[in-house]
């Protein structure tokens, strides 16, 4: 578990930022404790030999297998809304428009779509196997997950806890069996 140091809350490994308040847990960074030998004889009243921090880079990994019972669960940030969707061959994502006879699987313009930037077809999830691939369907703000923006029409592999961003709309994608 890894704990916020803004609010404290206790959030799952692997997580970039806190699941409750948004913000950042170092996800990528642990810290290692090293011990630097000291060749000096200490009195009583020194201190301990010092002792230097040193940061790794780690990369958090989530599962990207889908068990058959595997439901996703996309959780909305600034709104603060999760929606549950059934894995499909293709889920799109974007806003719904009836000028343009526009209707994504998943219309995001309750969670803030319009003011972030969101493309009427922004994005696909598309099953592939037992994982989840997530496409740029050419929108114009972009796609990004864990704040790398993908290229268009180009597929990248989903993990359990990522970060997905629709221009600026920002989700993470559980898979809760």
């Amino acid at each position: 578990m890894k704990v916020c140091p803004a609010c404290q809350f206790h959030n799952r490994e692997g997580l970039y930022f806190c699941d409750d308040c948004g913000s950042p847990l170092f996800g990528d960074q642990e810290e290692v404790t090293i011990t630097v030998p000291f060749t000096q004889k200490l009195n009583n009243n020194s201190a301990p030999p010092a002792v230097i921090q040193e940061i790794k880079n780690v990369t958090p990994v989530g599962t990207t297998v889908l068990k058959s019972t595997t439901v996703l669960v996309v959780k909305f940030k600034q709104a603060g809304q999760e929606v549950r969707l059934e894995p499909q061959t293709e889920i799109v994502f974007g806003r719904s428009d009836s000028t343009s006879q526009t209707y994504p699987d998943l219309d995001l313009t309750p969670y803030g779509a319009l003011d972030c930037g969101v493309s009427r077809t922004h994005a696909a999830i598309r099953r592939k196997d037992n994982s989840l691939m997530l496409v740029d369907l050419n929108s114009t703000n972009g796609t990004f997950i864990n704040g790398q923006q993908i290229p268009p029409e180009q597929p990248h592999i989903i993990r359990d806890g990522d970060e997905i961003q629709f221009g600026k709309l920002v989700a993470n994608i559980y898979f809760k069996s």
